[in-house]
C-alpha cells in the first residue's frame, strides 16, 4: 500500500492529479491480485488493471480532500468498483458454465434432501461423475457470479443459491457483539479443519494479505488453481458454520 495523499484547497493542479494517480498505481495493482476472478480467455490481468485504472482517474477527479477522506480510503472501493462494471457489462460468465452452476446447484440440492446436510465438494463430484477439478472450476464461476452481481438479494439467475455460500468469510466487526466475538471461534475452528492446501490458502490471503500470484509461487501452482483452493475453502467454510451444531457433518 503507499502513503495516503491529502489534497490541499484549491482543487489539485494536473501535475498534482496525475502524481496523485501516478502515487496510487500499485494501489490498483493491488487490488487486482486480489480478485478471485476466473476471468474469460480474452481478458487477462492487464485488462483488469485497465478498467480499475478508469476508477482510479474518476476517483482523482472528483476526491475532496476537505470531506476528511483519506485519497486511498476513497479511491479503493471506486477501483474495484470499476472493475466489476466492466465485468457486468460484459457477461462474461459464459452460458456454457452457467449452466454447469446450474447443475453442482441441482446437484447440493438434490444431495441436501438425502442427507440432510449440505454435501462436500467430493460427494457433488462423485454425484455428478465429475473431477474433483471440474466442480473447482465451478465454484470459481458461481463466486465470481456472486462478486460481480449487482444486488445478490435480486440474482435470479443461475447460481445464486450456490453463490450464497462462497461469500468472502472477512468482514468488519459489527460493534464487537458477543455474536460476533462467537462467529470468530467458530471460523477460526473451522479454517483449523480445513484440509492443509485450503487453510495455507485462507491464511494466506487473509491473515497475511498476499496475492494471488504470490500465494500460487509459495504453493508452486498457478493462480488459476489458488482461486480455485480457495472457492473450495469458502464453499467448506460455509457448510460449517451454516449448519446446526447438533447436525453430524
Amino acid at each position: 500500500m503507499t502513503g495516503d495523499v491529502i489534497r490541499a484547497e484549491p482543487p489539485l493542479t494536473e501535475e498534482a492529479r496525475e502524481a496523485l494517480i501516478i502515487e496510487h498505481v500499485p494501489l490498483l495493482k493491488h487490488i487486482v491480485g486480489r480478485l478471485f476472478f476466473d476471468v474469460p480467455g480474452s481478458l487477462d490481468r492487464d485488462d483488469l488493471f485497465g478498467f480499475g485504472m478508469i476508477g482510479l482517474i474518476g476517483a482523482a477527479d472528483s476526491w475532496d480532500s476537505s470531506r476528511g477522506i483519506a485519497f486511498s480510503t476513497f479511491a479503493y472501493p471506486r477501483i474495484r468498483g470499476a472493475i466489476l462494471d466492466e465485468l457486468r457489462r460484459m457477461d462474461f460468465l459464459p452460458r456454457g458454465r452457467r449452466e454447469r452452476v446450474r447443475a453442482v446447484d441441482a446437484a447440493i440440492a438434490e444431495l441436501e434432501q438425502v442427507q440432510g446436510r449440505t454435501p462436500s465438494p467430493e460427494a457433488i463430484a462423485e454425484h455428478l461423475g465429475w473431477s474433483s477439478d471440474e466442480v473447482d472450476e465451478v465454484f470459481v464461476s458461481a463466486a465470481t457470479a456472486a462478486r460481480t452481481s449487482i444486488d445478490n438479494a435480486q440474482e435470479n439467475g443461475a447460481g445464486s443459491d450456490l453463490a450464497s455460500m462462497l461469500l468472502d468469510p472477512k468482514s468488519d466487526d459489527p460493534l464487537g457483539s458477543a455474536e460476533y466475538e462467537e462467529l470468530k471461534e467458530a471460523l477460526i475452528a473451522a479454517i483449523q479443519g480445513l484440509p492443509e492446501q485450503e487453510k495455507t490458502v485462507i491464511t494466506l490471503y487473509y491473515a497475511e494479505e498476499l496475492l494471488l500470484r504470490e500465494i500460487a509461487d509459495i504453493l508452486g501452482v498457478t493462480e488459476s488453481r489458488v482461486s480455485q483452493i480457495h472457492s473450495r475453502a469458502i464453499y467448506r467454510l460455509n457448510r460449517t458454520l451454516l449448519v446446526d451444531p447438533d447436525e453430524e457433518v
